[in-house]
């Protein structure tokens, strides 16, 4: 008995970590799932400086929109990049195509009330998150 667990444990070692991504897991009868790059560009290059109040309670509502993504593995990672040309967004969805990664991220508040604007591109992940 005790051989047969070490012989496990030694399989568990030398075995490679699962990708946690939903387009990396097993063959199933559901198309495989995409990485999509969606930049969100806000209305002015000072936006992080001079937001308004409207816009705050907007961008608060994109943030918990977003964190109900991650939650759901949707949302892979997201925040805010600091370019000194002007601060913009980004997130990396997980999705079967781009009408679909297009439907997520126009359901952002941020997005659906024109606030800002996204641009999407489909991205593989040449180092994806690994499951522990």
């Amino acid at each position: 008995m005790r051989q047969v667990r070490r012989s496990m444990e030694r399989e568990k070692q030398t075995k490679p970590a699962r990708a946690i991504l939903p387009h990396m897991s097993t063959p199933s009868a559901k198309p495989p799932m995409k990485t999509w790059f969606v930049r969100l560009i806000p209305p002015r290059p000072t936006f992080a400086q001079d937001i308004t109040p409207a816009e705050s309670n907007i961008m608060e509502a994109h943030s918990n929109y977003l964190r109900g993504l991650f939650r759901r593995g949707v949302c892979l990672f997201a925040g805010p990049v600091f370019d000194p040309s002007g601060v913009y967004g980004i997130a990396v969805l997980a999705a079967e195509d781009e009408a679909a990664a297009h439907a997520i991220a126009s359901a952002d508040p941020c997005v659906k009330s024109c606030l800002q604007r996204m641009e999407i591109a489909e991205m593989r992940l040449a180092f994806p998150p690994l499951a522990e």
